[in-house]
């Protein structure tokens, strides 16, 4: 199995990035799937999670109504489309696959990690 996530990078405060997370190895529609985050310092934190149809979403108060979760299952993708960034979103964004059917932000719940995709927010 293999999640490659990428479209990290530098954006200055209140611009926009989307993230893609390319599923390999794996029957992707019967994943749910979840973004995370991690600053340096600090641990590991939920952002969004989809459900294996796409029609169930939740996130994080903190991302609430700035960042939207998508996956297009014909691809092999989930997408995180980020708006409104702040400088306290600065941190590596990690895509997580979970056989669980239910959405969840816990960590634990997903078997499948990406390698990162560094978000990098301006003042």
């Amino acid at each position: 199995v293999q999640l490659q996530a990428s479209g990290g990078g530098l954006v200055q405060d209140g611009g926009s990035l989307r993230l893609s997370c390319a599923a390999s190895g794996l029957t992707f529609s019967r994943y749910t799937m979840g973004w995370f985050r991690q600053a340096p310092g600090k641990e590991r934190e939920f952002v969004a999670s989809i459900s294996r149809g796409g029609g169930s979403t939740n996130y994080a108060d903190s991302v609430k109504g700035r960042f939207t979760i998508s996956r297009d299952n014909a691809k092999n993708t989930v997408y995180l489309q980020a708006n409104s960034l702040k400088p306290e979103d600065t941190a590596v964004y990690f895509c997580a696959a979970s056989v669980r059917p239910e959405l969840s932000s816990y960590y634990k719940d997903y078997s499948y990690w990406g390698q990162g995709t560094q978000v990098t927010v301006s003042s």
